[in-house]
């Protein structure tokens, strides 16, 4: 017959031995021996919703990891949220992922307003705010926002890669800038003018704001095309992108145009915008276009293909964006394979902030994910391309901020 202490002694045992069969999990919210949390908010609807496929893009890529065994022998739960494209609704989706969901991380939530709107939360809750989908420079603060990383090349230097093209082949330019009216759009202005230096003031004849709630960019437009501006920086997103784009056309203003990455799209703007209106647009590109025939006989191309075919059949595997979220969520997929079975939120920083020559295969040749404690841009580097026909041709080296 078993003594009480010896009983008591075998259960102590048992209890301890299913904690650590747990690993973390009872100590990191989102995490158990068999399932990962992870947070995600997306503009669903709203005037930045063709940024939606992203998140569906983000879901469908997790479901194959989970198909596959999920990480360590932990299946994913993905819990996505729409927030319009609302700062207030960001708020309150990521209250809601974090107080009631409880979930090890946000990953990949879009928007400059929207990230702004909680920031400071996600870094005082001590919650992974991980691989952003905006290039905002503040992303990359490390020592005062040590919980949140961006994933993009940060705005900034793109900018700047357009205004080295500028003072090269079109120094006595007269530019016409429009841009978003908040962090998204004031960052990629800050860029272009640190990359004019002195020239700035003298160069830049006319900038316009919109608001993410305006109908259209049309009087804007006209009001570029009236300052007789021979160039125009054009920091939009995809709606207003394409708006702008055939509202120039549409009056005859033909400038020397740079359209921002994150509009490039061709099925979500230059298409609607009509191809014969972006005839000769620049702009840069980080990641494989998926149309471009270069790319035809590619292997990770070809793996990307296949996996849109079978995990995300509704969507298209032109549209840049799709490239975006299957890329990303890659990388994600790579910080929490190096986490081991330490899911702790500490290490999952740590280990996102230890990706070395990190190889993506959709990645432009030349280009790798590279991060450290003191460096929170894990992309800083792009080529430019100008579109020509039905796609974009890339021209010219790669570049950074750092080159010259």
């Amino acid at each position: 017959m078993n003594s009480p202490c010896k009983t008591l002694g075998t259960a102590t045992l048992l209890a301890l031995t299913v904690l650590a069969a747990a690993g973390c999990g009872n100590k990191t919210p989102g995490v158990t021996a068999t399932e990962i949390k992870i947070g995600h908010i997306n503009p669903y609807s709203g005037p930045a919703s063709a940024y939606a496929t992203i998140g569906r893009t983000d879901a469908a890529y997790i479901k194959m990891i989970n198909e596959a065994g999920g990480i360590n022998g932990r299946k994913i739960k993905f819990i996505t949220y729409d927030d319009g494209y609302s700062p207030p609704k960001t708020v309150e989706q990521a209250r809601k992922l974090v107080e009631q969901d409880e979930v090890l991380l946000i990953f990949n939530s879009l928007g400059t307003p929207t990230n702004s709107a909680i920031h400071k939360y996600m870094n005082g809750k001590k919650v992974p705010h991980l691989l952003v989908a905006t290039g905002a420079t503040k992303w990359g603060d490390p020592k005062n926002y040590p919980w949140t990383m961006g994933w993009q090349p940060n705005y900034q230097t793109e900018g700047e890669i357009y205004a080295r093209y500028l003072l090269k082949n079109k120094p006595a330019a007269k530019v016409g800038i429009l841009y978003q009216n908040d962090d998204y759009g004031k960052d990629y202005v800050k860029g272009f003018r640190d990359g004019l230096g002195a020239e700035a003031t003298k160069l830049i004849v006319m900038e316009q704001t919109y608001e993410v709630t305006d109908p259209t960019v049309d009087s804007q437009i006209v009001a570029l095309k009236t300052s007789k501006a021979d160039t125009f920086l054009n920091v939009t997103t995809p709606k207003f992108a394409a708006q702008a784009i055939r509202k120039a056309g549409e009056i005859g203003w033909k400038p020397l145009h740079f359209l921002n990455n994150v509009a490039a799209s061709v099925k979500a703007v230059m298409e609607p915008a009509g191809f014969k209106n972006g005839q000769g647009v620049l702009s840069v590109a980080y990641l494989k276009d998926a149309p471009d025939p270069q790319w035809k006989d590619d292997a990770g191309m070809k793996d990307y293909v296949a996996f849109m075919k079978k995990y995300y059949p509704e969507g298209n595997p032109d549209d840049g964006s799709n490239v975006v979220g299957y890329s990303v969520t890659m990388t994600l997929i790579q910080v929490l394979k190096q986490c081991g079975d330490d899911l702790s939120r500490e290490n999952v920083m740590r280990q996102a902030a230890n990706l070395k020559a990190f190889e993506l295969p959709l990645l432009l040749p030349g280009i790798k994910v590279n991060t450290s404690p003191t460096d929170f841009f894990p992309i800083e580097s792009e080529r430019l391309m100008r579109f020509t026909g039905q796609s974009w041709e890339l021209f010219g080296d790669v570049q950074s901020a750092e080159s010259s």
